[in-house]
């Protein structure tokens, strides 16, 4: 297995919304810590680890962004880090397949599959082996404990329960060091 890890400039771990039950509200991280144990020929034995800065939430509205930081939706101040750590993986047919694992948010951990293609493998310019994925699920943010929301009048929710999360990865190869 080689050792990966994630390259931020060419990566988005995002989340998706309903606003008003209408309008989608994107977001992402700005700030995320991802490894990855990979073989292309072996894809089903590989591994991932995520460690996402809840501080570091982006929607590109400064007042939402420091509501989601709130006690009311990730209580940045208690929880800081939401992870991920995956449990199995299989392969479903050619370069897609899923990634199980336990995903923790507010100190709180359940289980997810994510849906998971592989985009391909290259060598950049400089060198560097590159490998991208993309990566993607639906949740239900309250079995998190994100349960803050406001009726609205004419019916449904102010935000919506259902989050989808949308995740293009850049992956780098480690370089293994050899101790003598």
């Amino acid at each position: 297995m080689a050792k990966w890890a994630i390259e931020p400039a060419h990566s988005t771990i995002g989340f998706v919304a309903r606003h008003m039950m209408v309008t989608k509200v994107r977001g992402v991280f700005k700030k995320v810590d991802l490894v990855a144990d990979f073989d292309p020929a072996n894809p089903a034995q590989g591994s991932v680890s995520v460690e996402i800065d809840v501080n570091s939430i982006d929607t590109g509205v400064a007042d939402r962004d420091n509501h989601l930081r709130s006690p009311d939706f990730f209580d940045v101040a208690n929880y800081p880090v939401m992870t991920f750590r995956s449990t199995s993986g299989s392969v479903r047919s050619g370069s897609s397949g899923t990634i199980t694992g336990d995903l923790t948010i507010r100190g709180i951990t359940r289980p997810v599959t994510l849906d998971v293609d592989f985009l391909g493998e290259i060598t950049d310019p400089f060198g560097n082996q590159k490998a991208a994925f993309t990566a993607s699920t639906k949740i239900n943010r309250e079995d998190w404990g994100l349960t803050w929301n406001v009726a609205i009048e004419a019916g449904g929710w102010l935000v919506s329960k259902d989050i989808s999360i949308e995740i293009e990865a850049q992956l780098v190869r480690v370089q293994e060091t050899v101790t003598a």
